[in-house]
């Protein structure tokens, strides 16, 4: 079975995160979508952003408002939903209505907002037409992936003097979302910006058979892209390895003005002389200097310019919407026989929640050697980075395209602004920063082979993760498709989640952190409510022990033996519970559940949660990681965890799941974080590994199906 996607644009960054970043910007009023378009990038559909400034700055009246509706139209006839950006009254609107767009194309008192001049134009209320950098800015943060405008800006002729550069190009920079653009206006110096493109690693290439890069006006500069692609799939297919390759620079596709449509270079090139001697001997400058120099171009040109200008923005919406439509065709080609993940009640795609802890992790890993303790110095490497097993689990599961609802509790220190601006990607308008904690801190002390030899941890404010709190998102949590709960949250808060679970019927994960909070769900019925837990053999000792079932006084290390001590202590958990995933280390993972049809299933079921059939235990080797490139252990089990939830969630039968995780895992263990930037959903694809050989697992099963009284007491 093939591994089923479960985003449209699963690699894409602004997808990934947007709505997480788009809801804690709602909450604070900032941002106002409209329905159609927070519709659309819910569902995954196609969406382009388009900028304000050619409405606010860009063209005079009446053509500004006509255009505006024009190129929207021209979109939606695409099959596309638009989404206009630009700022009214101190909001910003993603989706302007009618009466916006009027506003904004009939009133003076606006602002050209770029990605610099937003915080002073909300802070006082005011209305702008957003730019190409803060039109791309405030894409990403809702999930947008493209944008289209008629021309970039660039770096100013005499820039290397001035260093006038627009932050336009900066911003392509840094954030991932496509530029669909007639190249960049050619008022500038285009041979200039090109390099400074290339500077700053943008990927730029020209829509059609030649690499010509346009002149906004004309549709050949003098210049060439460094590549070119003929059609809306190959642009897609552009945009989407970007995206999957996880690089966090924008694709600039520059589309040429049809030759029929271009104006005369002639004309255009005198009145771009003439106007910008005039804007220099006015002493016109910074961002004033773009639609003064446009403006007198219309004049100079007796309209030509806006004709063209009007031409061009069209065929840019065109030409974007095909791409837009192009890439939403490839996700659904290519899995459109898969299946979806959970559906909320009323039919949206329902958000696992994950609760648990968040900390700043600092990981000592000895260089050589036996760790020696007794107040002697040993020659290490120390690394930073953020970690906590709710936010691990979070964090993978957003690289994964799960996008979770993260509730936990942080600090209102620098170690949380840390922490926050680290989690970017993930959804945490549920994470609470709290004057007068400290966001927690965990030290890891691992061997030079890569096992962990002692840790520290300062976590008291994980006990601000109350059942109070945690009640606050009773609506999210009776609709989601799965619950990880993990350790460090207190035993009444993971009481109240069991209940509110059980009630209505909500698949829940319990992920230990050590042997003493493994044991919070078993302390009453709560377990009982759970379908799945993850503990190593310590833990899972300590889970039999508090249900006063007898235990191993010592674990085994002999492979055989540990399967039948995982079984063994397993067996009575499997009365209630789905399954018990236990984690070996460098041993790999087994995983323990009723046999179906010659293997386990993981996929949860509402009714009846136990089928009957023999208990089994089904080892699967761990991926081989070489000692020296072991850098962090921390986040590793919970990238197992997360893979296999991922697995759960899409539907995939067990083996793929185990291995998901297992690749998860792989890449977590030689990453500087806790969980590895290279986690995707085709990086712990099975079926795209193509280099890896897969160990077979081995299956352990009883004689018998399980009994009431199994020779264990009756729990």
């Amino acid at each position: 079975m093939m591994f089923k996607h479960i985003s449209l644009f699963p690699h894409a960054p602004c997808v990934a995160l947007g709505f997480a970043i788009a809801r804690r910007l709602l909450h604070g009023g900032l941002v106002k979508i409209h329905p159609e378009v927070s519709e659309a990038i819910t569902n995954k559909k196609a969406v382009v952003a388009l900028e304000s400034t050619i409405i606010t700055h860009g063209m005079p009246r009446p053509h500004n408002l006509n255009t505006a509706k024009e190129v929207e139209q021209i979109v939606k006839e695409h099959g596309v939903v638009p989404a206009t950006v630009g700022v009214v009254k101190g909001k910003i609107h993603v989706g302007l209505s009618n009466n916006d767009l009027q506003y904004l194309a009939e009133t003076k008192k606006v602002l050209k907002a770029s990605r610099r001049d937003l915080p002073y134009i909300l802070s006082k209320g005011l209305s702008g037409g957003t730019t190409v950098s803060a039109t791309m800015m405030i894409a990403h943060k809702v999930g947008i992936p493209l944008l289209v405008t008629g021309g970039i800006g660039g770096v100013h002729r005499d820039g290397q003097n001035t260093l006038d550069i627009s932050t336009d190009l900066t911003e392509l920079g840094r954030n991932p979302v496509t530029v669909i653009s007639a190249g960049v206006k050619s008022i500038l110096d285009i041979g200039r910006t090109l390099e400074y493109l290339e500077t700053l690693g943008v990927c730029v290439a020209t829509f059609g058979k030649s690499r010509d890069f346009p002149a906004f006006f004309i549709p050949k500069s003098g210049f060439q892209s460094p590549y070119n692609v003929t059609d809306e799939e190959e642009a897609a297919q552009l945009i989407a390895n970007a995206h999957k390759f996880g690089q966090d620079s924008s694709v600039l596709i520059a589309v040429p003005i049809p030759e029929e449509q271009a104006a005369s270079s002639l004309i255009i090139d005198d009145a771009i002389q003439q106007a910008l001697e005039e804007a220099r001997d006015k002493g016109i400058l910074g961002k004033d200097v773009t639609p003064f120099v446009l403006n007198r171009i219309y004049e100079l040109t007796k309209g030509i310019s806006l004709t063209t200008n009007i031409a061009l923005i069209k065929n840019n919406a065109k030409v974007g919407s095909r791409i837009a439509c192009a890439l939403t065709r490839q996700s659904y080609r290519k899995f459109s026989t898969l299946s979806q993940p959970p559906r909320a009640k009323h039919g949206a795609l329902a958000q696992p929640v994950v609760i648990g802890g968040c900390n700043v992790d600092f990981i000592a890993k000895a260089k050589q050697g036996n760790l020696v303790f007794n107040g002697f110095t040993n020659n290490g490497t120390v690394q930073q980075s953020t970690g906590g097993v709710g936010r691990n689990l979070a964090d993978c599961l957003s690289r994964l395209g799960l996008n979770p609802l993260f509730i936990s509790a942080i600090g209102k220190d620098a170690n949380g602004d840390a922490v926050l601006r680290f989690c970017s990607h993930m959804d945490t308008s549920a994470v609470v920063m709290l004057p007068g904690h400290s966001t927690a801190v965990y030290c890891a002390v691992i061997t030079a082979n890569g096992e962990l030899s002692l840790g520290l941890g300062d976590m008291d404010i994980h006990c601000q993760i109350t059942e109070q709190y945690v009640s606050k998102f009773k609506e999210q949590l009776q609709s989601a498709s799965l619950v990880c709960l993990d350790g460090n949250i207190p035993t009444s808060t993971i009481n109240y989640v069991c209940s509110l679970a059980e009630e209505h019927g909500i698949p829940v994960l319990f992920e230990p952190t050590n042997s003493i909070s493994a044991c919070k769900p078993f302390k009453s019925d709560s377990w009982k409510s759970l379908a799945y837990t993850s503990p190593n053999l310590m833990e899972l000792r300590s889970m039999n022990e508090v249900l006063g079932l007898p235990v191993p006084a010592e674990l085994p290390s002999v492979m055989d033996d540990v399967i039948g001590v995982a079984l063994d202590m397993s067996r009575p958990l499997l009365k209630h519970l789905k399954c018990v995933i236990v984690t070996l280390g460098q041993q790999g993972v087994i995983l323990c559940g009723k046999s179906e049809e010659g293997t386990i299933s993981l996929q949860p079921k509402k009714a009846p949660k136990i089928v009957p059939g023999k208990i089994c235990a089904i080892h699967y080797p761990a991926i081989a990681v070489e000692t020296e490139e072991i850098v962090n252990v921390s986040g590793a089990g919970d990238s197992l965890a997360a893979g296999i939830i991922a697995g759960i969630l899409t539907g995939q039968e067990t083996h793929t799941c185990i291995r998901m995780g297992l690749l998860a895992a792989s890449y977590s263990l030689r990453s500087q974080e806790a969980i590895s930037t290279l986690i995707n959903t085709d990086s712990v694809n099975p079926q795209q590994v193509i280099d890896r050989v897969w160990q077979q697992p081995t299956y352990h099963c009883e004689n018998k199906p399980p009994t009431a009284n199994n020779n264990s007491p009756d729990i």
